[in-house]
């Protein structure tokens, strides 16, 4: 599909037919949308800008590195967009073209940050006078939906912290969460840098507008914070993974302790069991009364309490 918006009269007009290039002035095209486009419609808008655009397969393999790239007329960018799932998130890449003052974004899969510029395209058409405010204002309005997903991120730590706090039950299935977690906030970083390099890269560029310098320090600003923010969320949840597993190993010394004591309890009766037990005769220590039972039972049990007294005093369980 694609969608071409550009001014007529001082109004925002929309078309969806790539057929319109050839009766739409050059100069008067301000965003060029193609999302999942067809073959004829990326060469109609290739043949319109006078240059290559990059397919799916291209902007996914460019190293990060080399994700920004311009010619005498042309500013070439690609960077991911984070699409938030129920436990992971997935990322797209997008790409962008501008083209003296003409913004083009190859995308494959529906974005917030694209349906919220194109109401606004339509409704304020006196800002976007050009493809480079249409591009500033996709980043602004991408850079906050990441500050959201920071702050949700933020949020389920604060409930895990809680959980551990309170001392609810914390399984293998708690740590595999805190676990998603680390991932999605590293996930989330690495996206944040990614947008960091590019608006990095454009500030360098001397087919950018000047003007819109300030715009771009602005972003550069909320991109440091944020990523000290999700520095301090991965170390809050290496902090908390530290300390559930601290206290999995304490459970666990616990559960050891208590066997230790049972088999050290056990073992003098078992002794005393095992020496009454033998085939020989101790007449002259206990004789053959009726109470030589009764007095075996009793050694073994002032034998348990002695080992249990002996651990209870010196505080070992």
């Amino acid at each position: 599909m694609i969608e071409i918006f550009y001014k007529k009269d001082g109004q925002m007009m929309l078309s969806q037919s790539e057929a319109d290039f050839s009766i739409i002035p050059h100069e008067d095209v301000i965003w060029i949308d193609l999302f999942s486009p067809s073959g004829e419609e990326k060469r109609a808008t290739e043949a319109f800008l006078g240059t290559t655009i990059q397919n799916r397969a291209q902007a996914e393999e460019i190293e990060i590195s080399s994700r920004f790239s311009e010619t005498e007329h042309a500013i070439f960018a690609n960077t991911s967009f984070l699409i938030p799932g129920p436990e992971e998130y997935t990322e797209e890449t997008v790409s962008f073209i501008l083209t003296d003052h003409i913004l083009t974004t190859l995308r494959e899969c529906p974005l917030k940050s694209f349906t919220d510029l194109q109401r606004r395209i339509m409704a304020y058409p006196k800002i976007y006078n050009s493809g480079h405010v249409a591009f500033l204002s996709i980043l602004e309005n991408r850079i906050d939906l990441d500050a959201d997903m920071v702050e949700l991120v933020s949020k389920e730590i604060n409930q895990y912290n809680k959980k551990v706090s309170l001392g609810e039950d914390i399984s293998e299935e708690f740590l595999i969460d805190i676990n998603q977690l680390q991932d999605n906030t590293m996930l989330i970083r690495e996206n944040i840098i990614d947008k960091q390099r590019v608006i990095s890269s454009i500030l360098k560029s001397a087919n950018y507008p000047k003007e819109y310098q300030p715009r771009l320090n602005v972003l550069l600003k909320d991109i440091s914070s944020l990523i000290n923010h999700t520095d301090f969320g991965f170390e809050r949840l290496e902090y908390l993974q530290n300390t559930v597993l601290g206290i999995i190993n304490l459970d666990q010394n616990k559960i050891m302790k208590v066997f230790t004591l049972v088999s050290l309890m056990l073992m003098p009766p078992t002794l005393i069991a095992s020496f009454f037990g033998m085939n020989i005769q101790f007449g002259w220590f206990i004789g053959h009364s009726g109470w030589t039972w009764f007095i075996v039972l009793l050694l073994m049990c002032v034998s348990t309490i002695l080992i249990f007294w002996i651990f209870k005093k010196r505080k070992m369980f």
